[in-house]
């Protein structure tokens, strides 16, 4: 389905054209896209603005998935890629996109707008694990702003304990409620 207000090169307009509307002032860039520059970003312009770079086969991981949901309103420089598909890829090099290989399970993948995006819980673990520069603020944040985000992640974690670096993520998501309120009681 094409949006009436997501653009994308060569679709309805060239590369030309839609970089002469931004500097016009009608549009602004968004994903791999362009929307108008009076529009709302939502969730669902944020996700189907990577479709180009997903496919079928990536799903947005990390900071990419944290924007999508909305935990971030700044779009990230890079964004994270994981494997969806069944079958290993041979990824494309470039700076818009860092890949990773390990397919993502399907427990830990939504759709959005089409393109496969990692659940909110996964999202903040894997930012909490991740130890790159601002994605271990960016989890504090949003485990601070939404609770039950947090929670759920923790419990993610919990449920696997043998992924990389999730005694770190435990640092960073802090204890969970219940257990400071019955230590604490």
């Amino acid at each position: 389905m094409v949006s009436p207000f997501l653009f994308f090169p060569d679709e309805r307009l060239s590369l030309a054209e839609l970089t002469a509307a931004c500097l016009d002032g009608h549009l602004v860039a968004l994903g791999e896209g362009f929307i108008p520059a009076d529009a709302v970003e939502t969730p669902w312009m944020r996700a189907r603005s990577l479709l180009p770079l997903l496919g079928s086969r990536w799903a947005a991981t990390r900071g990419s998935a944290a924007w999508v949901h909305g935990a971030t309103a700044h779009e990230p420089a890079c964004h994270h890629l994981q494997r969806v598909s069944p079958t290993r890829l041979r990824t494309l090099s470039g700076s818009r996109a860092e890949y990773h290989d390990v397919r993502m399970p399907s427990a830990d993948v939504e759709v959005v707008a089409g393109v496969h995006v990692s659940t909110r819980p996964r999202t903040l673990a894997d930012l909490a694990r991740s130890g790159a520069d601002g994605d271990e603020e960016l989890a504090r944040e949003w485990a601070r702003r939404e609770p039950d985000v947090a929670s759920a992640a923790r419990e993610w974690l919990s449920r696997h304990p043998r992924f990389p670096h999730a005694r770190r993520a435990a640092g960073v998501l802090g204890p969970d409620q219940d257990e400071v309120t019955r230590y604490t009681s």
